[in-house]
């Protein structure tokens, strides 16, 4: 039986699986199609093995879209880049627990910028690494592939940790959104959804699909509701990422 989500499914496209040579159209595109967020990873060729962008292609993109623009750091040391994505214009600051010495004075640091803030677990991170810090968290974004490239396939066996992350939220009470990202495609995305997400990234299901907003609106799933693109996206950082 599938469990009533306690927010509509958003769809949050990976810029990676972009066209590097012309990201404002990219961005405009997926808006246009349905897309409720742009997930952004930012990759350092330390903490994962592959680089990708930083702070001033946020701030570039910033002005040409309404998204909320949902930040990944695979980067460590993090807390010395907080300050220079939220000022880039990330509404959702997501980092990793291993990727610094103290998880919560980060994510104190990322609400004192006015943004949300995110713990991301790697598949062999356990669901203790964020237990204790509920109370500091916005979002939790479970990797169901190892971090560092885009394309690869879905694992399976980190669908009962979405669900045990499902009721850890639940029974905390809190409105902390369950975010999906690896291998997501119109055929996994179901399997999340039933384990409990609520926030699903997807990058070349996206971006590579003929019909981007037909690619959405499968991922998105019967009764996920409408996309929101620009028209649900307030002005506000605050809101933006609501």
């Amino acid at each position: 039986m599938t469990r009533a989500a306690p927010h509509p499914t958003l769809i949050a496209p990976s810029l990676l699986a972009a066209d590097f040579t012309r990201l404002a159209e990219e961005v405009a595109a997926i808006e246009t199609a349905g897309a409720d967020w742009l997930h952004l990873d930012i990759m350092d060729g330390h903490f994962v093995p592959n680089i990708s962008f930083g702070p001033a292609l946020v701030k570039a993109l910033r002005p040409l879209s309404r998204m909320p623009f949902d930040v990944h750091l695979m980067i460590a040391p993090v807390d010395p880049y907080l300050a220079a994505f939220a000022e880039a214009g990330a509404d959702v600051i997501s980092l990793h627990p291993e990727a610094g010495p103290h998880l919560h004075r980060s994510l104190q640091t990322i609400r004192s910028l006015g943004k949300k803030a995110g713990v991301v677990l790697n598949p062999a991170t356990p669901l203790d690494s964020v237990a204790h810090v509920l109370d500091l968290t916005d979002l939790i974004l479970v990797m169901t592939v190892n971090p560092g490239f885009g394309g690869q396939s879905f694992l399976e066996g980190q669908l009962p940790k979405i669900a045990a992350l499902r009721r850890m939220i639940d029974e905390s009470g809190r409105d902390i959104r369950l975010e999906i990202d690896g291998g997501v495609t119109a055929k996994t995305a179901p399997l999340c959804l039933e384990a409990g997400a609520d926030v699903l990234v997807a990058g070349t299901a996206v971006f590579g699909a003929p019909d981007r907003a037909a690619a959405i609106a499968a991922l998105r799933g019967p009764g996920g509701g409408p996309g929101g693109g620009s028209g649900a996206a307030p002005t506000s950082a605050e809101g933006r990422a609501a």
